[in-house]
């Protein structure tokens, strides 16, 4: 069984969990150990103040004392549409065969209410489900003393109703002031003053520093984990943010939205998503860090709303290949592989082909690096981009724009291949080229010779060649110049770009001797 690479968190209660949760105020009186004190701590407590003397090898019970009560579970009553329903499954879609009037096996199929659709007997439509009403639970932790929450978006997401639960049992329902899908983190907020609250970490933690998990797995409330951050700078898969810490704290269903503390108190990140084979805790999970959480957090509460600086590039991370195709001393920074119409970049004067390696003379690792940095930027600020092109380094100043997800979503779709075109001719690097004709220019590849270098890097059939050492090129003869330009140049390896379904790519092609 393949393993799930991203599990989020978040608890989906089923009818005899809700009874169990819901019938006592969403918190078991088995496990609500805190009594008056704890009642007398988030009547008249503020800001929560760790003592001084909280030592690991002491055991973490002051501290835990301390911030249990900003922490809440996060009950949630919400509502699927009839197409997410029908997307997950959730409801039957049997393909039932168009039978003849008397055929033995149409009351075996008149039984399932002829929900086939239009080959169904009868021949009625298929009515769509009505929406799905469920209950889940999740995590999350006060923020200030008039009652603004973090969470995940995941948790709250489709949510008719949220419902806070305080670790003394206090329910109060809760508005929610504002999602970003992004980085799955969301705001909510209670009425009340003089709330106990907690803080986010003042100085970034390290790989091997303890933290301390705490939320409600499982519907159960006020757990309390400890482990130590495993990793930093985590990319996920599904995650389009892609920046998380890995804690070793057991996380597992409905922690989602929870804090990581670490010994001061101090949340230094938000539980978000395990790794998991079979669902449950098997150390590894990952937090958004505190970083991220503050900037996003204010916005939300700000305005309701994440606006992130927009370049208008397609970007991929350079590879070995790419760095000496170019002339790069280190695999670092994110090659421009193509500029939006409508975007900053191609005004500033960024070239398809240019390698961005600084924004503001802050290095850059890879593409979700650069991705980051210009999301997190405000839009309409004008950043210094550091570019690597045609072997020197130069600087462009460009004004970002906004983002807009469902227009950068819409880009994403990629485009019709193209189909081949006759009378291909053989290259030196085990490719059969013909000229391009959809308009585009370039040369189409027609067939690829399997023990290549051509083949080793990923070059298909369908694909189209549109670049060598960034030199557009629509014949075999161009290329093979471009090709003998960059051995000349005293280099082994060709920075190619190359078309698949309309996205563009590079990579480093190794030339032979």
């Amino acid at each position: 069984m393949r393993p799930s690479i991203l599990k989020r968190t978040r608890s989906l209660l089923g009818a005899s969990a809700l009874a169990l949760l819901v019938g006592i105020g969403g918190v078991s009186t088995a496990f609500v150990m805190t009594g008056q004190a704890a009642n007398a701590q988030v009547q008249n407590a503020a800001q929560i103040i760790v003592p001084e003397t909280v030592q690991p090898h002491a055991g973490f019970g002051d501290l835990v004392e301390a911030v249990k009560p900003a922490v809440v579970s996060i009950l949630v009553e919400a509502e699927e549409s009839a197409e997410q329903v029908q997307r997950r499954g959730g409801d039957f879609n049997f393909n039932f065969p168009d039978l003849p009037e008397g055929h033995p096996f149409q009351d075996f199929f008149n039984q399932f209410g002829n929900r086939g659709g239009p080959g169904a007997p009868g021949g009625a439509e298929r009515e769509a489900p009505p929406p799905r009403q469920f209950m889940a639970a999740g995590s999350g932790f006060v923020i200030s003393a008039d009652g603004y929450i973090v969470t995940n978006n995941h948790v709250v997401e489709n949510a008719t109703k949220v419902t806070v639960v305080f670790d003394d049992g206090t329910e109060k329902v809760a508005t929610i002031v504002g999602t970003d899908e992004r980085t799955d983190l969301a705001v909510v907020k209670i009425e009340g003053e003089n709330l106990p609250f907690v803080n986010f970490e003042t100085e970034q933690s390290r790989v091997g520093d303890w933290v301390v998990a705490v939320g409600n797995p499982f519907g159960l409330g006020g757990t309390v984990t400890v482990g130590v951050i495993s990793g930093q700078g985590r990319n996920i898969g599904g995650s389009n943010y892609g920046d998380f810490l890995q804690i070793d704290a057991a996380v597992n269903t409905g922690n989602s939205g929870g804090p990581a503390f670490n010994t001061k108190g101090e949340v230094v990140g938000v539980n978000t998503a395990i790794y998991s084979p079979n669902g449950g805790n098997v150390g590894i999970a990952f937090a958004i860090p505190a970083a991220t959480v503050k900037g996003i957090v204010n916005q939300l509460i700000d305005s309701g709303t994440v606006t992130r600086g927009y370049l208008g590039v397609g970007i991929q991370d350079v590879s070995r290949d790419i760095a000496d195709g170019v002339g790069l001393a280190d695999a670092k920074g994110a090659i421009i592989s193509n500029i939006a119409e409508d975007g900053p970049a191609g005004p500033a004067g960024i070239k398809s082909g240019d390698i961005v390696t600084a924004v503001d003379g802050d290095k850059i690792d890879d593409a979700l690096d650069l991705s980051r940095t210009i999301a997190g930027k405000s839009p309409d600020s004008t950043v210094e981009l550091t570019i690597w092109r045609d072997g020197a380094e130069t600087k462009v100043s460009v004004k970002l724009g906004t983002l807009n997800e469902a227009a950068v979503a819409q880009n994403d779709e990629p485009a019709a291949p193209t189909p081949p075109a006759p009378l291909p001719a053989e290259s030196s690097v085990g490719l059969s080229l013909v000229p391009n004709s959809d308009g585009n220019g370039g040369l189409l590849i027609q067939d690829v010779k399997p023990d290549s270098a051509a083949a080793e890097k990923g070059l298909a059939v369908g694909d189209a060649i549109l670049e060598v050492n960034n030199t557009p090129v629509n014949s075999l003869e161009e290329f093979e110049a471009a090709l003998d330009a960059v051995k000349a140049q005293g280099r082994n390896t060709a920075l190619v770009k190359a078309s698949r379904n309309g996205n563009d790519t590079f990579i480093g092609l190794p030339l032979s001797e």
